[in-house]
């Protein structure tokens, strides 16, 4: 097999995806972050303005958005370890493909356990 040419090892492959997905739920947990620092602020300024907003997050549509934001640090979380070990394991590099299939399994366990009780709760079955 022709080696790839200097600065493709991850282009297209597995390494390319695991990054691209980093920097998204990256992006989606600080705005998440942002928006909960902004409604949280809202009681200091207006109780019931903070009541209302915090009714709106009674909605199926918020809570599916929930479960989004729990895969994002779930994914996030765990890839992070992985780049970790794969910047500072001398071995990492070597392993940086089986370790992304851990992350997914990690990930996949992970929100089999959360999600059936969570989507119970927002679709009304959890009380």
């Amino acid at each position: 097999m022709p080696s790839a040419p200097a600065g493709t090892l991850y282009r297209g492959r597995e390494g390319m995806w695991s990054w691209v997905a980093h920097r998204v739920t990256g992006v989606l947990i600080f705005f998440f972050l942002l928006v909960h620092v902004l409604d949280t602020a809202l009681v200091r300024v207006s109780p019931e303005a903070y009541d209302a907003v915090i009714g709106t997050y009674k909605t199926v549509v918020m809570g599916l958005g929930e479960a989004g934001l729990v895969a994002a640090i779930v994914f996030h979380a765990f890839n992070g370890v992985r780049i970790i070990l794969v910047d500072f394991w001398a071995k990492g590099p070597k392993y940086q493909r089986t370790m992304l299939w851990v992350v997914v399994g990690l990930f996949a366990v992970t929100m089999a356990g959360f999600l059936p009780r969570h989507l119970m709760n927002v679709f009304g079955g959890g009380h």
